[in-house]
């Protein structure tokens, strides 16, 4: 069964190549013009990964995001950016994304990322990982504790690499090896900013695990004094 992606791209001529590399790589691409019509589709049909420009008429790719996370739709994004400073990378992923990749950008990046962000949940050797009172689904992608939540395809992989060497501590190289895999764009400061969104989460749903940097690397650690919890 192919992958079946939505491509929202408004220069015609990126998207037509876009659709094309993509097809030949033989994922199944719907390709649209504007955050309108992306949704449109959206609501229509089911889709395995959605790609979105951030700048697009009608509404940009943020848009469309927000309101996509808003009414329940969990489908993995990729958002297309021109902007690569680290703030407007806070946004998209504040508003749900699950990777971005900054224009200009080679094709077999692109599709690196694709095959990352609709990766089969299947293919995770290990459904449900556990470390001290926090679990993490690799069916449903969800950290639970006393609340659940769902992580982005990134935040998945780097908790599943902190709970499978819980034991270790672990380098940035290391993490960026086996997170990011190489990708260009990714270095310490992208590093930083997940570490930071999962310290996030494991806080939201109410456990007592932290992500602790110690000496320049980073593991899994209890916190049993932290009261700051949110709690359902």
């Amino acid at each position: 069964m192919s992958v079946r992606l939505l491509l929202a791209e408004d220069t015609r001529d990126l998207n037509r190549a876009l659709t094309t590399v993509l097809e030949h790589e033989g994922y199944e691409v719907c390709p649209v013009f504007d955050g309108e019509e992306a949704l449109d589709r959206i609501r229509e049909q089911g889709f395995d990964g959605i790609i979105l420009d951030i700048m697009m008429p009608r509404k940009d790719g943020l848009q469309v995001l927000r309101e996509l996370r808003a009414s329940g739709v969990f489908t993995p994004v990729l958002l297309l950016t021109a902007k690569a400073e680290v703030d407007d990378r806070v946004v998209g992923l504040d508003s749900g994304a699950d990777d971005y990749l900054t224009k200009p950008f080679a094709m077999k990046e692109l599709l690196a990322r694709v095959r990352s962000m609709t990766r089969r949940r299947e293919d995770y050797t290990v459904e449900r990982l556990s470390f001290a009172d926090v679990s993490l689904n690799a069916d449903t992608f969800e950290l639970s504790a006393a609340n659940t939540v769902r992580l982005s395809v990134k935040e998945f992989e780097l908790m599943q690499t902190f709970v499978k060497n819980a034991d270790h501590l672990l380098s940035g190289e290391f993490l960026l090896g086996n997170v990011w895999h190489a990708e260009p764009d990714a270095d310490i400061d992208t590093l930083t900013l997940y570490v930071s969104y999962l310290r996030g989460k494991l806080k939201w749903v109410g456990s007592n695990v932290t992500v602790s940097s110690v000496d320049g690397g980073y593991r899994l650690v209890t916190d049993p004094d932290s009261t700051d919890r949110v709690l359902a």
